[in-house]
């Protein structure tokens, strides 16, 4: 039996539950408990995906699970929350320093709130345009161009950050649509064969665009941070945002800021947003059995909440 503390916590809407695996290292048997992560995910309230914080080497770094208990390789938005909790383990002095994730070391740096008090964070992302998840795209890239696979108006572009993103600028973002091309790739294995992330964005101005996503392993997400950073990527990438310039991205659950830097074929964006926390309490579980005891004093965070709803009122 194994009693630790837990942080209900959101980057920019996309909500987590979130465990300190440096404190409990046993936390990392959970990585072979799908079904375990899928019901913490669950119990009580739904949440986006389960946290761990976790050590790497005489570093830090992040490990996310989905819903359905596979593991994603990166995490925009999760990572946020993450470099909070490790901020305590590297110093509240210090205010710059690394977090890894799947195999990657990003670079983090806590930034001036967002807003009011909010607690900020910022992580480098570096992006590739080809890879193997779209054997397509490895010769040359793909970058505003149709899939027959999937629809004949869209133009899509192809980003890895870690994890997989197609990309596609629209008028109008209706969900439906969105929703029907993230089941698609889920049928198109030679195509896409680790599955994909699927984002629409609609363009506002060359300071602006808003995003929503399909996210893999998860479906239908008010926020995705690795999205929100692939399509401003893409924005800059089609010509319709600057690069070096901070981006506005907005979706249905808050904004970030993203920059794309552009030096020769490297391209790096960084990401910053909220790390907001919503609950702590205390959870028991007994992982070999796969069984959540118990989740009890769990005690809201009402200042941060109130924190980040008066935000939102300020972008909508």
């Amino acid at each position: 039996m194994l009693s630790v503390k837990y942080i209900r916590c959101h980057g920019s809407g996309n909500r987590f539950l979130m465990l300190d695996a440096v404190a409990h290292p046993q936390l990392e048997a959970l990585a072979d408990h799908p079904a375990l992560i899928e019901a913490l995910c669950t119990h009580q309230e739904r949440m986006d995906g389960l946290l761990l914080t976790v050590r790497v080497g005489n570093e830090y770094g992040m490990r996310m699970f989905n819903t359905d208990g596979s593991e994603a390789e990166m995490c925009g938005n999760g990572i946020r929350c993450v470099a909070r909790q490790a901020q305590a383990y590297v110093g509240e002095k210090v205010a710059e320093f690394p977090l890894w994730s799947g195999g990657v070391r990003h670079a983090i740096r806590r930034e001036e709130p967002i807003y009011g008090s909010i607690p900020t964070y910022r992580v480098d992302i570096r992006i590739q345009l080809t890879s193997a998840d779209f054997p397509s795209a490895e010769s040359e890239g793909w970058i505003g161009r149709p899939i027959a696979e999937l629809d004949s108006d869209l133009r899509f572009t192809f980003l890895n950050l870690g994890n997989p993103h197609l990309t596609a600028e629209c008028a109008h973002i209706d969900l439906d649509t969105l929703t029907r091309l993230g089941e698609q790739v889920k049928t198109l294995p030679e195509l896409l064969p680790h599955g994909v992330n699927v984002s629409l964005f609609r363009h506002i101005d060359e300071e602006e665009i808003y995003t929503a996503t399909y996210e893999r392993g998860v479906g239908l997400t008010s926020s995705c941070g690795t999205a929100m950073t692939a399509c401003s990527t893409t924005a800059c990438l089609l010509g319709l945002c600057r690069t070096e310039h901070p981006i506005r991205v907005r979706n249905s659950g808050g904004m970030v800021r993203c920059c794309c830097h552009r030096k020769g074929a490297s391209i790096t964006t960084s990401l910053s947003g909220n790390a907001t926390y919503e609950a702590e309490g205390v959870l028991t579980l007994d992982i070999d059995t796969e069984r959540i005891v118990g989740m009890e004093h769990e005690e809201p965070c009402q200042a941060e909440i109130a924190q980040y709803e008066a935000f939102l009122k300020t972008i909508q």
